[in-house]
């Protein structure tokens, strides 16, 4: 595909995943409520462990409005997952036949789990996170945390997991579009694991290294297992090439 289609379908592509991440904006502004109430709960979950007080703070007039406009985006990103998460693919693998194209829906059907998977990962991290740096507060203190700092750290937390998850997926994709191959994925294997314990160490605000080991050893699993499917792949290509020359 020239330079030129590459581009014009890549604006494509960015337009149709900023109309579903709209759409998905509209819900999140409506479950803008029970995602507040849900940030709350490790707050309030270390406030009973520490017996101090731990609570959102906003600290301008405009600061609620922010913190809502703000989370329907967070949000947005979670409920349009399946058709972002297409986008992607389509994009990736334009040049595959019909027959290959049909692996677009075994894309989505594994991505999306996965992504909402590490999403879920971060979230059971976040408590026990809060709990530990809120249990450095002296006796009798309140801690006054800012909302829009807080909702940061979520959401980052949230979509660095979920993207991480993904990524063993996304490189079975770049295998089945030629653009990488089982040896290649097979050769970095070492470079995987120090990544994957590098983004453990750098995500998890905990300093234990139980945390750190927990969340690095489910994304150095899914590397292996994409690379156990690039090589099925790249075998069955071989043979296919084969049975043709003959």
């Amino acid at each position: 595909m020239p330079l030129l289609e590459h581009l014009l379908e890549l604006r494509k592509r960015f337009v149709l995943i900023g109309a579903g991440l709209l759409l998905g904006a509209i819900a999140g502004w409506i479950l803008y409520e029970p995602l507040l109430v849900a940030l709350q709960q490790p707050l309030e979950r270390a406030s009973e462990l520490t017996g101090n007080d731990v609570t959102l703070n906003f600290t301008g007039p405009a600061s609620a409005l922010d913190l809502k406009v703000k989370a329907a985006l967070f949000l947005a990103v979670f409920v349009s997952c399946p058709w972002w998460l297409y986008q992607v693919w389509a994009f990736i693998t334009p040049g595959l036949n019909k027959r290959e194209k049909y692996y677009a829906y075994g894309f989505v059907g594994a991505s999306v789990p996965l992504f909402l998977g590490g999403a879920y990962m971060a979230w059971v991290v976040i408590p026990h996170a809060v709990q530990i740096l809120t249990g450095f507060l002296p006796d009798n203190a309140t801690n006054f945390t800012d909302a829009q700092m807080y909702l940061s750290l979520v959401m980052r937390l949230l979509l660095a997991f979920g993207l991480a998850f993904v990524s063993p997926v996304l490189l079975v994709g770049l295998n089945f579009a030629g653009l990488m191959s089982a040896k290649a994925l097979l050769a970095g294997w070492r470079w995987a694991i120090l990544v994957a314990f590098t983004f453990a160490a750098v995500m998890t605000p905990t300093p234990d290294a139980l945390t750190m080991i927990l969340v690095a050893l489910p994304i150095c699993l899914l590397y292996f297992a994409a690379a156990g499917v690039a090589v099925l792949h790249d075998k069955r290509v071989e043979r296919r090439l084969a049975a043709a020359e003959i």
